[in-house]
C-alpha cells in the first residue's frame, strides 16, 4: 500500500483502526493554539480525506473508535469520533491515554494547584475519578502487561491498577506541590528494567538543572519494583 495525502502541518503521530488513520500534526505557523495543526482522519486504503478535526493527541479503541484530546484556553476535553468523523461522545478530561478494554487517562491540567487525577472515561460523558495527582504535568506513563499504570508523580513512583486503586512504589525525589514546575520527569522501560529520570532546576540558578536517574527492577507477580 502506497499513497500520499496533502497535509498543511507536520505529522507527529498516527493512529490506525477500522480502515482509517488519524494523523495529528504540528503547525508550521503560530496559531491561536500555538503550533497545533489539524488532526486528519484519512481512508487507509487510498489516503483520501474523511474529516479534518482538532486535537493535540489521540488514541484508538477497537471498532474504528478514535479519541482526540486538547487542553488550554478553558478547554480540557476528550472527544470520541466514529470512522466517518462524526462526534459520538465527549468528556471533560485530558492527558495521557491508556487503552485496553476501556480508556483511562493520566490527566495533565498544567494548573497549580492541580486537580488532575487518573480517571476512566465511561459512556455518556461520565468520568470515573481515581487517585489525585500532585504533578499537573506527569510524564507519559508506562503500562504493564496486566494493565497496571506506572506513574511518576512529583518524584514519587505510583502504580494504578485497572480498578483505579493506587499504591506508592518508591518515593524517589518527592517534590512539594508548589515546586513541581522546577522538575520534569521521564519513564522508560527496557525488558525488566525501569529507568526513571527527574531533571531538577536549581533554586537559585534558573536554567541550570541536576539530572537524577534511577534504574529499578520490575518483578513478576503483584506490582513491585
Amino acid at each position: 500500500m502506497l499513497w500520499t495525502a496533502a497535509c498543511s502541518g507536520v505529522p507527529n503521530a498516527a493512529h490506525i483502526c477500522g480502515g482509517r488513520v488519524l494523523v495529528t500534526t504540528d503547525s508550521l505557523d503560530y496559531t491561536p493554539w500555538g503550533h497545533l495543526g489539524p488532526a486528519l482522519l484519512l481512508d487507509l486504503v487510498d489516503g483520501s480525506p474523511v474529516a479534518e478535526l482538532r486535537g493535540a493527541s489521540g488514541a484508538v479503541l477497537s471498532g474504528g473508535r478514535f479519541f482526540l484530546g486538547l487542553e488550554g484556553y478553558d478547554v480540557f476535553d476528550t472527544w470520541e469520533y466514529d470512522r466517518d468523523g462524526a462526534l459520538v461522545d465527549s468528556w471533560r478530561s485530558y492527558g495521557h491515554y491508556v487503552t485496553g478494554t476501556g480508556i483511562r487517562v493520566v490527566e495533565t491540567d498544567r494548573s497549580l494547584p492541580t486537580r488532575s487525577r487518573v480517571v476512566r472515561l465511561l459512556p455518556g460523558g461520565a468520568v470515573e475519578r481515581g487517585p489525585s495527582l500532585t504533578d499537573p504535568l506527569c510524564p507519559e506513563p508506562v503500562v504493564l502487561a496486566d494493565g497496571t499504570i506506572l506513574v511518576l508523580d512529583a518524584g514519587v513512583l505510583r502504580a494504578v491498577d485497572r480498578r483505579l486503586g493506587d499504591a506508592v512504589l518508591a518515593e524517589l525525589l518527592p517534590v512539594d506541590p508548589d515546586q513541581t514546575w522546577r522538575c520534569r520527569g521521564g519513564l522508560r522501560r527496557s525488558g525488566d528494567r525501569l529507568t526513571v529520570t527527574v531533571a531538577e532546576e536549581h533554586r537559585d540558578r534558573p536554567g541550570k538543572h541536576v539530572l537524577h536517574t534511577w534504574t529499578l527492577a520490575l518483578r513478576p507477580g503483584p506490582t513491585t519494583v
